[in-house]
């Protein structure tokens, strides 16, 4: 939602008229978005969840989707349409291609997820996040960076203040829920820091609500001073004021990141599609910005020494946070906007 959230800011500041299409689930997370935005509820599916009789049903329901989403487009007819992956999305984009809408991808991360493979030739562009990315033969694409919020960009370049003999932040993130791994793992590494640099760790753990009192209780046991929410609304606060990071390696974190420009250890979701967010990790780490721990070996005695050498060595933690700077690509959603704009006057891409 972050990326649509970015591109939605933009266009109406440039008097745009922006909606939202997406399914029950997706309307959940858009407290972010401006309030002129229109939210639409449309029907979606996936083949991922539920039972035999629900996978069954995902046909009809992303038909009644699409022929949804198309009354609406015939009643308004859209100047462009813009998907942004994911099920929720296909109505749309099968509304837009049916009716011969002009539409366009983004896609955040370095490998195509499903719903944005399926329509990446049925499209005028795809918008990429991370370069290079593998596409379709016949697809087209746009490099143009992963757009982030406007709380984000506030915290452009924000100064680092490397590790010292002071109180330090950590902050570790596993996505919008957090992650369990990190729940499990992170923890047991802090236990086996030294004790003088342990002590002077103030951590902010994102962490899922099953979890909460495991990881608050590891944090209390240790004497360590330590924050643990489902989920931290500030995000983009917490990342200036720290000296590490800790997170999966989803599109927006790995975004963040460069933008705000700080050291971080990443744990890639193993499960993701295409091991995906190895890809998004890639270009942080080949510019020795971050480190990347394999889920498979994310063992507690491993991510302890990689924060202690981080955090017991300033000079090299100053260098990975500039590091992370060099990559960020600051005028990502004015790229998009301006794609976008090309798209719907059915100009050359």
């Amino acid at each position: 939602m972050f990326p649509a959230q970015a591109l939605a800011e933009a266009m109406l500041r440039k008097g745009w008229r922006v909606k939202l299409s997406t399914d029950a689930r997706g309307a959940r997370y858009t407290g972010g978005f401006p309030h002129v935005v229109q939210i639409e509820t449309v029907k979606s599916a996936t083949f991922a969840r539920g039972g035999l009789l629900a996978r069954l049903a995902v046909p009809f329901k992303l038909l009644a989707g699409i022929l949804g989403a198309a009354r609406a487009m015939l009643s308004d007819r859209p100047d462009v349409v813009v998907g942004f992956g994911g099920y929720p999305t296909i109505p749309a984009l099968g509304a837009a291609w049916l009716l011969r809408r002009p539409s366009l991808l983004h896609e955040q991360n370095g490998v195509l997820g499903r719903v944005n493979k399926l329509f990446a030739r049925r499209v005028r562009a795809v918008a990429c996040g991370v370069w290079p990315t593998e596409l379709p033969k016949g697809a087209r694409g746009v490099h143009v960076g992963n757009p982030v919020r406007a709380a984000v960009v506030k915290r452009e370049g924000a100064p680092y203040i490397p590790p010292g003999d002071y109180p330090m932040s950590l902050v570790v993130v596993g996505g919008s829920q957090g992650a369990r791994i990190l729940s499990e793992v992170v923890p047991k590494a802090i236990a086996l820091l030294p004790e003088d640099l342990r002590t002077r760790l103030r951590v902010a753990h994102q962490a899922r609500t099953e979890d909460l009192d495991q990881v608050r209780e590891a944090y209390d046991q240790m004497g360590v001073s330590a924050e643990v929410e489902p989920f931290f609304v500030n995000i983009p606060a917490r990342f200036a004021d720290a000296q590490l990071v800790i997170s999966r390696a989803g599109a927006s974190s790995v975004a963040d990141l460069t933008i705000i420009g700080r050291p971080s250890i990443l744990i890639p979701f193993a499960a993701a599609t295409a091991d995906h967010q190895t890809a998004n990790a890639r270009g942080l780490v080949e510019a020795g910005a971050a480190i990347l721990i394999p889920e498979s070996l994310s063992e507690p005695q491993t991510i302890a020494e990689h924060i202690a050498a981080i955090l017991e060595q300033p000079d090299a933690a100053v260098k990975m946070a500039h590091a992370a700077l060099s990559l960020a690509r600051v005028d990502a959603t004015q790229r998009l906007v301006d794609l976008v704009e090309r798209v719907a006057q059915k100009e050359d891409v």
